[in-house]
């Protein structure tokens, strides 16, 4: 996507041209789980970056008196954790899985601030009930900030109600995992962290949004040391009412990379890698949050018959997914063969993802 519309000059950049762009990027790259996006940070732009994710903990109530525990994937962790011990006592990222090994974490360095995603803090908070027995406020957390998935509706609310702790939301980068944003309920529009970060796109063209109806979140890191005026989209979608002062938090997502568990997933890799494999005809990936955590199930038809209780087609195809994504995918092999191919799907059963062609999306 290229050229200036709007007010926005530059280049219109996703997470795939990022992507294409990986092998040329010189410097500190922030690079996606599984390689398939990179974020340049030049000294200057990862100092900015640290800066604002440091202004979203302060204004989260963190102060020097607090320890700080980042349980988030990379490359938001180091930053969220190098960002949280300029501005509290201590700071540590302990990474995302592991709930024994984060209560064990936040035991041991006294932590008051845990920094999660939604549905981490949540499924930690279900272990602590079910599985450990433990009372949650006996951690003595006073603040949680919640950042790098769409969060339920009603989850900062319980998490606060059963930590006895100030619970903000903030919007990050979805590329550096740096804090553009944050909002103190669900029911507010989100507070951009410094001004001309944010903006809301239309799907279909380079340009802004129109009110009532959905807008694309686009980053406009105006000087950036590498992208210049690049407008980012964000592949995360909003819905604007019948203005567009406001800033609405993103409940959906769009285009090529669906987002699950704090991760995104490249739909086009899972296609390629699919197509390697002989035999698959078609697939459809489910995901869905009946819990707490995002889940996600491949369903794979295969071409012939004998393929479909065949061990070895189904072992090729989980060290696939293994090599594909952190993200673990379960496996179910349709019963009947297909012979005829088809393209695979996406069936999103959280409501999140509107669609593979944002110039199909209404």
């Amino acid at each position: 996507m290229s050229g200036p519309a709007g007010g926005w000059g530059g280049r219109w950049l996703t997470r795939d041209d990022l992507g294409a762009a990986a092998g040329s990027a010189t410097g500190l790259l922030a690079v996606s789980a599984d390689a398939s996006c990179a974020f340049p940070l030049a000294p200057a732009d990862r100092a900015a970056a640290e800066e604002l994710t440091a202004a979203a903990l302060r204004t989260a109530g963190v102060g020097g008196r607090d320890r700080v525990v980042v349980a988030l994937a990379e490359p938001a962790g180091a930053l969220w954790a190098s960002a949280a011990a300029g501005v509290a006592a201590a700071a540590a990222s302990v990474g995302p899985r592991g709930r024994m090994r984060l209560h064990h974490a936040l035991t041991t360095l006294r932590a008051t601030t845990l920094v999660a995603t939604p549905t981490g803090a949540m499924d930690f908070l279900a272990r602590l009930h079910l599985e450990f027995l433990l009372d949650p406020l006996d951690l003595g957390l006073r603040h949680i900030v919640l950042t790098g998935e769409i969060a339920s509706q009603r989850t900062p609310a319980h998490l606060s109600g059963e930590f006895e702790a100030a619970v903000h939301e903030v919007y990050a980068s979805p590329f550096s995992g740096a804090a553009l944003a944050w909002r103190a309920s669900q029911d507010d529009p989100l507070t951009p962290l410094a001004d001309g970060l944010l903006g809301l796109a239309a799907l279909d063209k380079d340009g802004p949004a129109g009110a009532g109806g959905p807008a694309e979140l686009v980053i406009t890191p105006s000087g950036h040391a590498t992208l210049g005026d690049a407008v980012l989209r964000t592949g995360q979608v909003a819905r604007t009412g019948k203005s567009v002062d406001a800033l609405p938090a993103p409940a959906h997502t769009v285009g090529e990379h669906v987002l699950v568990r704090g991760v995104w997933l490249s739909l086009p890799r899972l296609d390629r890698t699919l197509a390697k494999i002989d035999g698959v005809s078609r697939w459809e990936l489910t995901v869905a949050r009946q819990g707490t955590l995002d889940s996600a199930v491949l369903t794979v038809t295969f071409n012939r018959d004998s393929l479909v209780s065949n061990p070895m087609w189904r072992s090729r195809i989980q060290q696939a997914l293994r090599a594909l994504t952190p993200i673990t995918i379960g496996l179910e092999i349709a019963p009947e063969a297909a012979e005829a191919p088809a393209p695979g799907t996406l069936n999103d059963l959280r409501g999140h993802h509107l669609g593979r062609d944002r110039a199909l999306v209404t």
